[in-house]
């Protein structure tokens, strides 16, 4: 009988112990996911930063664009579309959303990493470095886009409103399926 009974106080403890382990291995992967999603937020914000550096003035000389962006008009942008072509100039530059229409920010494919991308990689005309790899480290760069939005201070003529810009940026966790989205509007400083 004492047999017996050892043998279920046995079961009963290997019972609890593999639901202790099994609850100690969901903690361990779920504290894994939320770091690799906060990894993947602050490479989100360092490209909404690179952007917004991209937009006021750039350290990099040789690579500058600040001089496109304008708070007054957006002439440097197209009709429709996102300029794409990691050699261009313009790389990121998205036409101004028609109030009927999809924003850019929802029909560019930030995944794509080849040279006819939409997208601009982080560092790309700030000469900014951000490390990429193993271990903690994101999977690949962060990109963005830069669309430019219209607005009207009160008791300011409506036919010369000022020029804002709306930024869109991705950044990527330790595995590239994390992904983290972030919008910021920024406006250029008088000069």
């Amino acid at each position: 009988m004492s047999l017996v009974v050892s043998l279920l106080m046995l079961i009963v403890i290997l019972l609890l112990g593999t639901s202790a382990a099994q609850i100690a291995l969901q903690a361990e992967k779920s504290s894994r996911n939320d770091r690799d999603r906060q990894v993947a937020f602050q490479a989100a914000e360092a490209a909404l930063m690179d952007a917004e550096m991209d937009i006021e003035h750039s350290p990099d000389p040789a690579r500058s664009r600040s001089d496109i962006f304008s708070s007054e008009d957006m002439q440097s942008f197209p009709e429709s579309g996102c300029n794409a072509g990691i050699s261009s100039v313009k790389l990121g530059l998205c036409a101004p959303s028609r109030p009927d229409a999809k924003p850019a920010w929802a029909e560019v494919d930030f995944l794509d990493k080849s040279a006819n991308a939409s997208t601009v990689p982080y560092g790309q005309f700030t000469g900014a470095s951000f490390q990429t790899g193993a271990g903690p480290l994101p999977d690949r760069s962060p990109r963005y886009i830069i669309e430019p939005m219209m607005f009207n201070y009160k008791g300011h003529s409506a036919e010369k409103p000022s020029v804002f810009y709306r930024i869109t940026a991705i950044g990527f966790g330790m595995r590239e399926e994390t992904q983290v989205v972030l919008q910021t509007y920024y406006r250029k400083g008088a000069k």
